[in-house]
């Protein structure tokens, strides 16, 4: 019995022992050991890696976390793959990633062109992408900071001066350029600023169909939006000329104002409309400051490309003055101007529903005023009386004073008759 106990318990416990190596195993295998294949392999692909030292502590009580990691990446569908490199093997590959102690974890956002016939292909599939050119160095750096920031909004590559097209003219190395709009920009340290801020100014295309959450993200990059307000059903002559105003400015003066200005049209104004707080006439031409909410009208129609580019001119010499803002005033304009326009558009899209809504409650606070003032009243009147009730007896009793007082005097030293009770009476008689 003992001996047959006793082989149950191995059992069970080599079982037990097979299934925790078995999920060790199904763990590990959604983490590839990385080699230097994988600069090859990385292009395609975006990698979460894990650089690790063989003798690092901290490597060796990452890796089941990191396990667990791949094998969570795998079971939810993400397009991100998940490795592990020894850092010491490879030591080129971690220094490209800017390893510099143990473990560090990168994530590969940026994909390598290592031909000309693979950044054609980028440039027919991506409209904005950015390309750093060069090898390492300080602002390499910057741009992986850069990518690991803003990588769900555009696209981030890297590849050596000898890929890129031959009409891309560089003065220095490294650069950081961006393609759109068929022609290419190089970042300036000088004039653009930070790396970040300038990528995510320039990651949308010098024109565009503008919306309400296009206009929400412009806000972030300071940039001014000059829009071309139309109803794109509307086929008339004005309509279609004030677009292709706004598309000539944007295409032939991008050079100029690609830093400061961001060019569209919209269709419909009732979005402008809640910008403005005001009624917007169509077709028309408005410049938006979306990050403070300000904008800039003209007074009359835009007449050429010419007419636009001096409108735009006066804007950032100050001429022309902004209306519009996000001051104390402003916001509570807005809020009357959003309350009233609500209260509008339910009584137009549905009048029975806005009586309802609000004549319900108008009704409710009615009765309760009406209530109240009712209650007041008779309050009132019930102390009123009282106050009459109190001031009759007080009068009664010095009635009474009065006459107690004049009794002694007109009877000498008579004592009034004091009318006995009918008791005592009835005990005399007795």
């Amino acid at each position: 019995m003992a001996s047959a106990a006793a082989r149950r318990s191995r059992t069970a416990l080599r079982l037990c022992a097979t299934v925790v190596l078995l999920d060790v195993a199904l763990c590990k295998g959604f983490v590839e050991d990385l080699d230097e294949s994988f600069k090859d392999n990385r292009k395609d692909d975006i990698w979460l890696v894990d650089f690790y030292a063989p003798w690092c502590g901290h490597c060796k009580k990452l890796e089941p976390i990191w396990n667990e990691v791949g094998l969570e990446m795998k079971s939810i569908g993400s397009p991100v793959k998940v490795g592990k490199m020894d850092a010491t093997s490879y030591s080129s590959i971690a220094s490209e990633f800017g390893v510099r102690g143990y473990p560090t974890i990168k994530l590969a956002l940026i994909r390598p062109l290592p031909s000309q016939q693979m950044f054609e292909h980028v440039q027919k599939r991506h409209h904005v992408f950015f390309v750093y050119i060069g090898g390492e160095s300080p602002l390499k750096e910057k741009y992986i900071d850069a990518a690991s920031e803003l990588i769900v909004y555009t696209y981030f590559f890297s590849a050596s001066e000898e890929v890129v097209p031959e009409y891309v003219k560089l003065k220095e190395m490294p650069a950081v350029l961006v393609f759109k709009d068929e022609t290419y920009f190089v970042y300036d340290e000088y004039e653009d600023g930070d790396l970040s801020s300038w990528i995510n100014r320039e990651r949308f295309q010098s024109y565009l169909t503008m919306d309400g959450f296009l206009l929400y993200e412009l806000g972030d990059t300071g940039k001014l939006v000059a829009i071309a307000v139309i109803d794109e059903k509307n086929t008339s002559v004005e309509h279609t000329r004030l677009k292709s105003i706004i598309q000539e400015v944007a295409r032939d003066y991008r050079d100029h104002f690609h830093r400061d200005f961001q060019f569209g049209h919209m269709d419909g104004n009732d979005y402008i409309n809640t910008l403005l707080m005001d009624d917007l006439t169509i077709p028309t031409v408005v410049v938006l400051n979306t990050s403070n909410q300000q904008y800039f009208l003209l007074e009359r129609q835009i007449k050429n490309a010419e007419d636009m580019v001096q409108f735009i001119n006066n804007i950032l010499d100050g001429t022309v003055e902004a209306q519009g803002g996000d001051s104390i005033l402003q916001r509570l304009k807005r809020i009357v101007f959003d309350a009233k326009s609500t209260i509008v558009s339910i009584f137009k899209s549905s009048p029975l529903m806005g009586c309802f809504l609000f004549g319900l409650p108008l009704g409710v606070i009615s009765i309760m005023c009406y209530g109240i003032y009712t209650a007041d009243t008779d309050g009132g009147y019930i102390e009123e009386r009282y106050e009459v009730s109190k001031s009759e007896i007080e009068s009664q009793e010095q009635i009474e004073e009065s006459k107690e007082q004049q009794g002694p005097s007109s009877g000498g030293s008579l004592m009034p008759t004091v009318q006995e009770p009918k008791d005592v009476l009835e005990k005399k008689k007795d």
